[in-house]
């Protein structure tokens, strides 16, 4: 297939990881910030292929994953409501709340529908005036330019019964967390193309320049990650720390303008809790005054909704890059892709479903030690 096997090329990841190896001279851990750049390192070996020397640490982009389970439960209230039409995309169906998770709600009787687009929820509104029609609105900054023309449109088709229960977060005030946390590892970041697209790579320049971490925008494919470990591992190795775009094909140093505009007439910036992790300030978006009447949080009044996370699921240190899934003691046991405890089991971006789908039971540093006694 042109423009994707040219990404997938044998012979030039060859030539990457030999590069990779010539100049790394001591132990330097990256962070990829995203969930899709995590499955492809999982599923094409490239962490077990890097030299030793190299700790890749999963991030906390994984946008199902991150979504506080407070919120999964006003989910949950909100479509086992009479007379609700409650649409999501299909990722977000078997994510545990407390007690239950959409399915669930589903077959109880509540109207829940899988949607490919917002858009498609603006439509069920106009052709359902009687019903109520509520978009479950998550993600980091590549879904949102698609929900705010949602919210855009159904204001200007005057729609009454259309609203979003919207949990948006932002990677930088993540990646400003991760580096001042006391338990910080990370000395380099892989930044995710798909969200760069549309936000542009500037914002990530002021934490380079205040925390001294190379940050490299690059893409999924496996030459996209390879190049990307490349050129932040050179950057360390020779003690710079700067803003590089390895993925030019897909991302502009400014953006998607159009899409930004969009973004700042529709929401505006909160504080945000994210799932494991916690409040960090200014990590998220909200539904701008302008557009209030359309926050699905309000007009079901599910405000006060309080929870408790499993005392077995330990995905927060996960989300946090402070524990790989497979040393969870809960991983592959109690913990399954049909009986998850955490997000990051579920979604197709979560980290601890990437190792169970590709075998990863054991911890990389515990293979053969029981044969060599």
């Amino acid at each position: 297939m042109k423009y994707l096997d040219e990404f997938r090329d044998p012979e030039l990841a060859r030539r990457l990881f030999d590069q990779i190896r010539r100049i790394t001279t001591r132990h330097w851990a990256i962070m990829e910030v995203c969930g899709g750049q995590t499955h492809s390192i999982i599923r094409n070996g490239i962490d077990q292929l890097l030299p030793p020397e190299i700790e890749l640490i999963h991030g906390p982009g994984c946008p199902v994953c991150v979504t506080p389970l407070e919120i999964i439960d006003k989910a949950l209230a909100i479509a086992a409501q009479p007379g609700v039409i409650f649409c999501s995309f299909g990722d977000m169906l078997r994510v545990p709340g407390s007690r239950k998770d959409l399915f669930r709600i589903k077959s109880e009787g509540g109207d829940v529908r899988i949607v490919y687009s917002p858009l498609d929820a603006v439509k069920l509104a106009q052709q359902n005036p009687d019903r109520q029609v509520v978009f479950f609105a998550i993600g980091f900054e590549t879904t949102a330019p698609a929900n705010a023309m949602a919210v855009y449109q159904a204001a200007r088709l005057g729609l009454k019964n259309f609203s979003m229960l919207v949990s948006h977060v932002l990677v930088p005030p993540a990646i400003s967390t991760i580096m001042e946390s006391p338990t910080n590892r990370v000395q380099g970041f892989l930044a995710a193309g798909h969200v760069c697209s549309v936000m542009g790579t500037e914002e990530y320049r002021p934490l380079v320049e205040k925390y001294r971490v190379p940050i490299v925008v690059t893409g999924f494919e496996p030459l996209d990650v390879l190049e990307g470990i490349r050129r932040v591992i050179l950057q360390l190795e020779q003690g710079r720390a700067e803003l590089d775009n390895a993925y030019e094909r897909a991302v502009r140093p400014e953006g998607n303008v159009a899409a930004k505009q969009m973004l700042a007439d529709v929401f505006t910036v909160t504080d945000r809790a994210w799932r494991g992790i916690g409040v960090i300030p200014r990590s998220g978006w909200q539904l701008s005054e302008r557009y209030a009447e359309f926050d699905a949080e309000h007009r079901f009044d599910v405000s006060d909704i309080q929870t408790a996370e499993s005392t077995l699921c330990r995905s927060g240190e996960v989300l946090q890059g402070l524990l790989k899934p497979n040393q969870c003691p809960a991983f592959g046991k109690e913990c399954t892709p049909r009986t998850p405890l955490g997000a990051t089991m579920v979604s197709s971006e979560g980290a601890c479903a990437a190792y169970y789908q590709y075998g990863r039971f054991v911890p990389t540093n515990t293979i053969g030690v029981a044969s060599s006694h």
